[in-house]
């Protein structure tokens, strides 16, 4: 298994309020008893695989506004999600979930296994066939609109057109990137560099999204099958977003380039759409990463900075192949 590229720093759960525990307690029908922390992700509350007495196991995450202003809404989008999507084995079930007091918490099916080890070939074929099913899942989602996932945004999920509008607004800031981040073909050839950023908002084929696919966000069944968990930012954006995270973890290798070659939904959607992906969210990262971190997120920046380099190297690479280099 490989280490979460997210690590953030949890609550364990005997320190979530009384009331949470008491809640997680009436709905599994027997006391908590047990319990191992995990890590991955970034959220200050709980990640927790609990045991009762009479020998049931779930999956607790659980925040509170005290802990971070912006986490209990993720965790509102992930309850409302899991809601639209259903029951999969592609997911982890939604057993119930709480919102009170400022306290958000999901009670989930425990999904036995680790995160899985992307360096594998095999593994890592299993997540790409695994995205590929997930994009037909997700394909089928009708939001509470009545309209199928075509439209630009929904209500309570990551408007992902959005994002690509501030992807492009750091272009506006280059010079406050450190110059170790930012490299020399990217800032030289910045118009150029634009102009694939911008290009992302032509994109009309739009659908649900897991929108945060990578290796802590995955778990690895004993049989080998992949779960989709961490559903938090989840939105409706292009159809090839999600093939195109999953093969991110080796986006600073030529298997990349490959690999993308692979994908109906990547080459559809176009080489220049993947290098301008890489370039945006690189370039924005970059930036962000020289903002003040929140206290209760404080490896965040060092995530943005490593992020950053890895997706810009990427795209370097393949602007060098373009540009003939």
């Amino acid at each position: 298994m490989t280490a979460p590229r997210a690590v953030g720093v949890r609550t364990p759960y005997p320190a979530i309020p009384a009331r949470v525990r008491t809640w997680v307690d009436g709905c599994l029908g027997s006391p908590v008893v047990g319990w191992e922390e995990q890590i991955g992700g970034f959220s200050p509350g709980c990640a927790t695989r609990v045991v009762t007495a009479d020998g049931t196991r779930a999956f607790v995450k659980a925040v509170g506004s005290e802990l971070n202003a912006d986490t209990p809404t993720l965790f509102r989008r992930e309850i409302e999600v899991l809601g639209l999507i259903g029951a999969d084995r592609l997911w982890a079930t939604l057993r119930a979930s709480y919102d009170a007091d400022g306290w958000v918490a999901l009670l989930l099916e425990d999904i036995e296994g680790g995160h899985p080890d992307l360096s594998d070939d095999a593994q890592m074929e299993q997540l790409l066939v695994a995205a590929e099913a997930l994009g037909e899942q997700l394909s089928r989602v009708v939001l509470p609109s009545g309209q199928r996932a075509q439209e630009f945004a929904h209500p309570g999920l990551i408007d992902v057109r959005a994002s690509f509008t501030r992807w492009l607004g750091a272009f506006e800031h280059l010079d406050e990137i450190p110059t170790e981040l930012l490299p020399p073909l990217v800032r030289d050839r910045a118009d150029h560099c634009r102009s694939l950023v911008a290009g992302l908002l032509e994109e009309r084929d739009y659908r649900l999204t897991h929108w945060d696919i990578r290796n802590d966000n995955l778990l690895r069944r004993a049989d080998g099958s992949l779960v989709f968990v961490d559903w938090g930012a989840a939105g409706v954006g292009p159809a090839w977003v999600d093939p195109l995270l999953a093969r991110l973890e080796r986006v600073d290798t030529p298997w990349f380039d490959l690999s993308v070659r692979r994908s109906p939904l990547l080459v559809a959607a176009g080489e220049q759409q993947v290098t301008g992906w890489l370039i945006g969210l690189g370039c924005y990262l970059a930036w962000r990463s020289t903002f003040a971190a929140d206290p209760s997120l404080p490896t965040l920046n060092e995530f943005r900075r490593t992020e950053a380099r890895r997706f810009l190297a990427g795209a370097v690479r393949r602007l060098d192949a373009d540009l003939g280099g």
